[in-house]
This record gives C-alpha cells, sequence and structure tokens, in this order.
C-alpha cells in the first residue's frame, strides 16, 4: 500500500531551509521526520508522491503555441506506462507566455525554467541537465517531430545496458514525414556522412535520447556550439554502447524552425571541434 503522510496547507521546502539535493528526498522520509523538522503543518491527509525517475528535458524558444499538445502527449505517455516523470522546459525567454500556459496547465509534473545564460539548443540541453532530478534524462524537441510515445521503448534499452539511447529515423521501423523535402533530406544526409568518423550511428543528427543522469552531468568539457547536442554527449562522454529505437520524425507541430544557414556553418565548426577532441586531444583533460 502507497504510504501516507499528512502534509499542511503551509509548507514549504526552502522556507523550511531545506536544499535542492533535500527537497528531491523529503517526502520518502517518516512523517515524524518531517513533523520534528516543521515542514508539516495543519494536517491534511495527502498521499506521498512517487520518487521522480525521469526527467525529459525540452528546449524551448517562442513555442508557446505548441506546448499544450507536448504537455497532452507527454502526459499520455506518463499515465498510460505509469512512468514518475517530470518534464522541464528549459526556455530561451522571448515573453511568448509559455510559463503562464504551463502555469494553467494544472501539470505539477511540468515546470519552465527561464534561462539567463548564453542562448541556444545546446546550452538549454546541458543546463537542463543540472536542472534534471530523475536518474534517467530524456532530451527532445518541443515541436512533437520527436515522438514522445517512443520513450518507454528508450528507457527499455536503457535498462538492458545502453549507455545511450537515440530515436532514429533511418534504422528498420524509422520514417520521415512524407512532408519533408528533398533538400531537407539532402541536408541530413550529408550532415550524417560528415559525422561518421565520430559515430557508427545510423542517425547521429538526432536530438532525441534517454541516458542516464549520472553519466552526463559533469566532468566532461563539453563545448557544444549549434545544435547537434547529442552528438556531443557521444563523443564528449566517450560512450561504447550507444543504441537506436525507430521513430517516425514527424513535421514541427507548431512554432518555427531554427533550421537556419547560420546554424548550419555552427555545425561544421562544432564538427572541427569534435574532430580535434577525439583524433588529437585537443580539450581533453589530463
Amino acid at each position: 500500500m502507497m504510504p501516507r503522510i499528512r502534509l499542511g496547507w503551509k509548507f514549504g521546502f526552502r522556507s523550511a531551509g531545506f536544499t535542492r539535493d533535500q527537497d528531491r528526498n523529503s517526502l520518502t522520509q517518516h512523517p515524524a521526520t518531517l513533523q520534528q523538522s516543521g515542514v508539516l503543518d495543519h494536517a491534511v491527509e495527502v498521499a506521498a508522491p512517487a520518487r521522480i525517475a525521469v526527467s525529459v528535458v525540452v528546449p524551448t524558444f517562442r513555442e508557446a503555441d505548441g506546448v499544450t499538445a507536448l504537455l497532452d502527449r507527454v502526459d499520455g505517455v506518463r499515465q498510460s506506462h505509469d512512468i514518475a516523470l517530470e518534464l522541464i522546459l528549459m526556455d530561451d525567454p522571448s515573453g511568448d507566455g509559455i510559463t503562464e500556459h504551463v502555469a494553467e496547465s494544472g501539470h505539477d509534473w511540468a515546470r519552465v525554467v527561464s534561462r539567463t545564460g548564453p542562448r541556444g539548443l545546446s546550452a538549454a540541453v546541458l543546463d537542463g541537465f543540472g536542472e534534471a532530478i530523475g536518474d534517467t534524462i530524456v532530451v527532445m524537441d518541443a515541436d512533437l517531430s520527436h515522438p514522445p510515445e517512443s520513450i518507454p521503448d528508450m528507457l527499455t534499452k536503457l535498462d538492458l545496458g545502453a549507455q545511450m539511447v537515440v530515436g532514429s529515423r533511418y534504422v528498420q521501423g524509422g520514417s520521415t514525414d512524407d512532408g519533408w523535402g528533398f533538400f531537407r533530406w539532402l541536408n541530413s544526409a550529408v550532415a550524417t556522412v560528415l559525422a561518421r568518423p565520430l559515430t557508427k550511428l545510423r542517425d547521429p543528427m538526432s536530438g532525441f535520447f534517454a541516458v542516464r543522469r549520472a553519466d552526463v552531468v559533469s566532468g566532461h568539457g563539453y563545448d557544444p556550439i549549434g545544435y547537434k547536442i547529442a552528438l556531443e554527449v557521444i563523443v564528449k562522454c566517450a560512450f561504447k554502447r550507444v543504441e537506436e529505437v525507430p521513430i517516425r520524425f514527424g513535421l514541427r507541430h507548431a512554432g518555427e524552425s531554427k533550421l537556419t544557414l547560420v546554424e548550419q556553418f555552427k555545425y561544421i565548426e562544432h564538427l572541427r571541434r569534435l574532430y580535434a577532441f577525439r583524433f588529437f586531444g585537443v580539450g581533453r583533460s589530463s
């Protein structure tokens, strides 16, 4: 039977002097311990929440129009597979109202982090690693081109021993939406060939991946530029067992594409840095 604790209408971990790490585990303590600490007040009975197992990190910039659909799809996966997860929207602020959208949704497992550091998808994901509290981190785009319904398959492969699992368009069973044009396909194919010396993945351009938090949170000398953060993680963490699950890569549900000519030039520079790191040891810690 689920343990029950008595929580009050006035309580707050931070006001009670808890640190961020203590916040994560405090509700697993015995009620007497909580009462002694002063966290419990004006008691009412509620069920103790499950420990967060999975943190879904989503970088956002001007994605408010699609956030309701994202929340609904992730919530469907959360409930149908009974996954204790949190959704962290790492937002480069644009004044689009995404924070209000999420607050009004009523989904207390989702939150927006308004970033103040360097902007960009890769920087947002790395900041998200630091915000995550789950043992497993899933990274995906906000526009639903990455299907949340594939998350359980990714978690299964991690449980079976993979160090990283990537949602792939190019393995058996994977596909892209029929709306993909020739030039977009050509751009992806060329980018994949250029990354081949760094990884044998069929789809190294994918931004949809799952990893264990302990493997990626610190000490790897991350130095990404652009949007191919999965490739950065694979190379800097020296992962040997990276596996793929098939996905159908959809068209953007809402918002605007961030793929520009500038981003493509950033990818070339990113490859130069990763080649230097992998083959010449540039940037490696001694």
